[in-house]
């Protein structure tokens, strides 16, 4: 049997550390009991800390329990079958003020496809519940529990004291007849850094045999690694000024770059001195550009440098440690961003058309929007830029804070609709004096139809003169090959109205596009030579 279930806590008065919490969770519990529903009990920290302890004692105030561990599929389906009628529900034969406990472990661990739903039916039987529920989880600044943290009571169950570690190891040792070194049992006690679950772990398999414990069994037992989430991080590297403590805080599975903008936000609010914050926000710029190096060459050994800078030198920087309490906030770098991505992707979408009608980068679109500012000012010059870079109504507000006036618009759509008229009249009468018309070529006329009537009525004349008369006479023969030269003319004829009909569509098609090029041409000269004027005064 596991020692961790051999002497696991029995009830409250077992319970090692956390004494304030204890008091929480009992108050929680009494109030229950008596007939005051509370909210959903929530307890979060480390492993090996006695979260599942706490619902397991919690579980044995109340007449039954049901339990859904991290290591079962917990979808919406699974988790609504099994936990959703339980806990909307009572039974028949139990009084008002008999409860049965809901626990649910680890939901901070609710992730993939199988649990796919997991956290929307947990938010849904939170808030349809008429049983107390206990929820356990290791990360409190988890993405998946920022919707559950705001419907439950929320306890934070810090480490185990490593007194109060060696205190309980001692008394396993003497209950299992173990020879323990004082030295050994207090050196345990110290690497488990405050997870008594690691640590009976590690006595159970030195000592389980052979009944003995020494400095020398410790050796072959590697340390437990330990991670640590960005807060406890960012504490120590301001509260500490030990090289190797603030080394291992930084063992994070975090982006660097995110855990510097954390420490740089939270440096004013721990060291006082002008002289400190000053060293210490030199040592994040120099971390800063060990970054920046790293993402140009895609040389990401340029990390270590700057993780040494961001951490020991921020650490070295106060000349002494401060004993006070501080409350760590989030970077406002991120925040800032969130607030202002609107704005930046509108800038994009305006300078991404800009790019794209007048051929140039996107940052020089973007150098060009105080002069677009100045532009936009006159009614005119604002709807034609607009309607050339096809702008829509938010896009024009960014240069100009009341939208373009409807007399102007209807005004400019008619000049517009106009100047397309003359062209169009312009183009067609170009295209007709080009075309000359010679013997060789057939000219569009009425006499065209004619002709072609003349020539269906020979064909059928032919037809019938062949279907009347089995013999023919010399002349009929030569009237009949007449005939054949008229229908080879028309028909190429016909053939040569069918290609000029061709080549004019291909030449008005030809001539709208270089229209069209000859507008954008001007539309670009009007924006170039009103940059280059504004450039000349600068």
């Amino acid at each position: 049997m596991r020692w961790t279930e051999k002497y696991r806590p029995k009830d409250f008065k077992d319970i090692i550390g956390n004494g304030k919490q204890k008091k929480e969770v009992e108050a929680w519990v009494k109030n229950w009991k008596e007939g005051n529903p509370q909210q959903c009990l929530l307890l979060v920290g480390p492993a090996g800390t006695g979260k599942t302890t706490f619902a397991h004692v919690i579980a044995k105030e109340f007449s039954d329990s049901i339990e859904l561990n991290a290591s079962d599929k917990r979808s919406y389906d699974i988790i609504m079958n099994t936990v959703g009628e339980s806990a909307t529900t009572k039974s028949f034969f139990t009084t008002d003020n008999e409860h049965k406990l809901i626990i649910l472990d680890e939901v901070d661990g609710i992730h993939g496809n199988d649990d796919r739903g997991g956290t929307r039916a947990i938010g849904k039987i939170i808030k349809e519940s008429v049983h107390p529920i206990v929820m356990t989880a290791n990360d409190f600044y988890s993405k998946r529990l920022t919707t559950i943290k705001t419907k439950c009571k929320v306890v934070k169950i810090g480490k185990i004291h490593t007194n109060s570690v060696n205190a309980l190891l001692k008394r396993i040792c003497f209950k299992e007849k173990i020879k323990a070194d004082p030295q050994a049992i207090k050196e345990l006690a110290k690497r488990s850094n405050g997870d008594m679950r690691s640590a009976l772990n590690t006595l159970q398999v030195i000592a389980d045999d052979s009944k003995k414990l020494t400095l020398d069994d410790l050796e072959s037992v590697s340390q437990k690694d330990n991670t640590n989430n960005i807060f406890d991080s960012v504490r120590r590297v301001l509260k500490s000024k030990s090289i190797d403590k603030v080394k291992n805080s930084l063992r994070l599975d975090e982006d660097p770059t995110f855990v510097m903008e954390y420490i740089a936000e939270n440096i004013p609010r721990e060291y006082e001195k002008p002289e400190e914050i000053k060293k210490a926000y030199e040592m994040i710029s120099q971390a800063d550009l060990y970054f920046g190096r790293a993402q140009q060459s895609r040389n990401y050994t340029y990390w270590r440098y700057a993780s040494e800078f961001m951490g020991v030198g921020v650490a070295i920087s106060k000349d002494e440690t401060y004993k006070k309490f501080t409350r760590l906030t989030g970077a406002m770098a991120f925040a800032l961003m969130g607030r202002t991505r609107g704005k930046r992707d509108l800038r994009d979408r305006i300078a991404l058309k800009m790019s794209e009608k007048l051929h140039m980068s996107n940052s020089v679109a973007i150098s060009m929007f105080p002069y677009m500012e100045i532009m936009f000012e006159n009614d005119d010059l604002a709807w034609d830029i607009s309607n050339y870079l096809l702008l829509e109504d938010d896009e024009i507000k960014r240069f100009r804070k009341r939208k373009i006036p409807k007399s102007v618009v209807t005004r400019k759509e008619k000049e517009r609709e106009e100047e397309l008229a003359i062209e169009r009249a312009k183009y067609k009468n170009s295209f007709n004096e080009n075309i000359q018309t010679s013997p060789g070529t057939l000219a569009f006329d009425s006499n065209s139809n004619e002709e072609l009537n003349e020539s269906d009525e020979v064909i059928n004349s032919s037809k019938s003169t062949k279907s009347s008369k089995p013999r023919k006479s010399e002349k009929e023969k030569i009237n009949d090959k007449t005939s054949k030269d008229s229908e080879e003319e028309k028909q190429s004829k016909e053939e040569s109205r069918e290609e000029e009909s061709r080549e004019k569509s291909k030449e008005e098609k030809s001539k709208e596009e270089k229209s069209k090029e000859v507008k954008k041409d001007n539309a670009q000269k009007s924006l170039f030579n009103f940059w280059s004027e504004n450039n000349k005064w600068i």
